[in-house]
């Protein structure tokens, strides 16, 4: 059952009864278009996406154009501009929200998978997450109104993003915990957590979240340009995390703080490997994913004579000392360090 709260639909100058019938429309649109293709057939999720109010989350946002960015926002006076603004607000497409020296530092993920990530949680009623990166609020906000305010904790280094995200929450009705700090630690005063999910692009598992898990957790996240999803067990060794990749491919903003970032940078260092491989999409996620550990060519060699695996074939496995992604078998003979 979903945890229902009143919330403010207008944001905006203008006729605030015109605004809210164009984003409940906007919504309405953006619910069926997520149905259609498969990806809300949770009820609980698809009533939260029917009814937590984006654009209040996006009270501007950034559409590149021709030499930079135009910024698109609620109180704009053109009206055929806020129309613009609230409309895009519901596109199932990603919202780059903060733009520094021309660089994208922020953004809302594209709704479609926001509702991927939901799913592959599987949360389930009276569970508590911990959302690392809080973005505009909204994956808290939809977490809020699954779980209730009190089971949801969001975080995120920069105070700027933190303190937007709790008043975007707040104007949409929602007061989970908002934690300004570094996700790569955790929140330790929170913990233990039934389920960690992560918006932003890790280069390894931090190892310090196994410690902040409930018996029985899961860890999504991104890393590489794909998908982990992670349960967390114990063994005679300790607590440990495993799990194989999803299919869908993600780029997402890296973490900032406890981790360095890593990865695709690899790729514009490559000398000598054909242009068909650099290409290919899965070719480039084996080599962010192994990047450190395997000579590129020895990468693409492996590569294809396995066939060239999807990603649903590769996983990760982080233990208490050490974590490693591997292809196939977590105790197979092709696994590579990973470090955190």
């Amino acid at each position: 059952m979903g945890v229902h709260h009143e919330h403010r639909e207008a944001y905006g100058p203008g006729d605030e009864h015109d605004d809210d019938g164009v984003a409940a429309e906007a919504r309405a649109a953006m619910v069926r278009g997520m149905v259609d293709e498969g990806v809300l057939d949770d009820p609980a999720w698809r009533a939260a996406f029917a009814q937590v109010p984006r654009h209040l989350f996006v009270p501007y946002y950034f559409v590149s154009r021709l030499g930079g960015h135009d910024r698109l926002w609620c109180e704009d006076p053109d009206p055929v501009r806020r129309l613009r603004w609230l409309r895009g607000a519901y596109a199932d497409g990603a919202l780059a929200t903060r733009v520094r020296d021309g660089e994208l530092i922020s953004s809302s993920s594209q709704p479609s998978l926001m509702a991927r990530m939901l799913t592959e949680l599987d949360v389930h009623d009276g569970q508590t997450v911990l959302e690392i990166g809080a973005g505009t609020g909204y994956n808290a906000g939809l977490l809020s109104h699954r779980l209730g305010d009190e089971r949801v904790t969001t975080i995120d280094l920069d105070p700027e993003i933190t303190e937007s995200a709790r008043t975007h929450l707040a104007a949409a009705g929602y007061r989970p915990t908002v934690v300004t700090g570094d996700g790569a630690i955790g929140c330790l005063r929170r913990a233990p957590f039934d389920r960690i999910i992560a918006t932003c692009t890790l280069p390894a598992v931090p190892s310090g979240w196994l410690a902040q898990c409930a018996d029985g957790a899961r860890i999504l996240a991104p890393l590489a340009t794909g998908l982990i999803a992670l349960d967390v067990g114990e063994d005679h060794h300790g607590r440990y995390a495993e799990g194989h990749f999803l299919h869908t491919p993600v780029i997402f903003v890296p973490l900032r703080g406890g981790t360095q970032e890593s990865g695709l940078p690899v790729l514009q260092r490559i000398g000598g490997l054909p242009r068909r491989a650099l290409e290919n999409e899965l070719f480039r996620f084996m080599l962010s994913l192994t990047a450190g550990s395997l000579d590129p060519h020895e990468a693409l060699s492996l590569w294809e004579r396995e066939g060239r695996p999807q990603r649903e074939r590769f996983g990760i496995t982080v233990g208490p000392d050490r974590q490693w992604a591997w292809l196939d078998d977590p105790s197979g003979p092709y696994a590579w360090s990973l470090t955190n």
